[in-house]
Order: C-alpha cells, then sequence, then structure tokens
C-alpha cells in the first residue's frame, strides 16, 4: 500500500528518511501504519534538533547531542573531555543529519517489532 500521506505527517523529513519508511512500510496494513508512525514519531529526533544540541556543546555542556541519541559512552567522553577538545563537536556539527538519520532508522526498526507484535 502507499502512505505516503502518513509519512509526509512527520516534520523536517529528508528525502533519505522518506524513501527508508516508504519502503518499510510497504508490507504494512492501514492500522498497523498508523500505529507505526505513532511510535515512531514519538522516538525520531528530528535533524535541527541535533543541531542545536550540538551548537550548545560550544558554550554550555558538550555531548549532549550523544546523549539524546542513545550514545551514552560516547556523551560521557565528549562530557569529559570537552567535546574531544572541541573537534568531536566540529565532527558532530558537520555530521548532525547523518547522526539523525542513523538514530531514526534504529527507531523505525523498533517501531516496526512493537507494530508486529
Amino acid at each position: 500500500m502507499n502512505y505516503e500521506n502518513l509519512i509526509y505527517s512527520l516534520q523536517d523529513l529528508s528525502a533519505e528518511e522518506f524513501v527508508f519508511l516508504k519502503n518499510h512500510m510497504a508490507e504494512l496494513d492501514e492500522a498497523e501504519a498508523r500505529k507505526f508512525i505513532m511510535f515512531y514519531n514519538s522516538k525520531r529526533r528530528k535533524p535541527n534538533e541535533l543541531l542545536l544540541l550540538t551548537c550548545l556543546g560550544f558554550v554550555v555542556v558538550a555531548g549532549i547531542q550523544r546523549f539524546v541519541i542513545g550514545q551514552i559512552g560516547m556523551g560521557i567522553l565528549y562530557l569529559l573531555t570537552g567535546g574531544l577538545c572541541l573537534i568531536g563537536t566540529i565532527v558532530d556539527l558537520i555530521n548532525y543529519k547523518s547522526l539523525a538519520l542513523e538514530y531514526n532508522r534504529k527507531m523505525a526498526f523498533e517501531s516496526l517489532r512493537l507494530v508486529k507484535l
């Protein structure tokens, strides 16, 4: 089935994320697709949120973005080393979209498992 309207209801959706979701929702019926979007929307992180949190690493506390995406070990490392002497924070500032996409893919698989239960 085609659930493009449900996918479009998600805010700040990248083209890669759209194609990924469309491919993985193909085997779902309408009720499962609605549940999936509900679960996924509550778990996903918007790239702009990660960008803001990464920028806060320059002035407040480094590593907040890593805690938010579930990388607790890296978050503690960034916290204790000042964002790996700001180099790690700069790298995250450049790669914030790929960090968000990687996290969102994990959350999509988790949401699919929840729907299939």
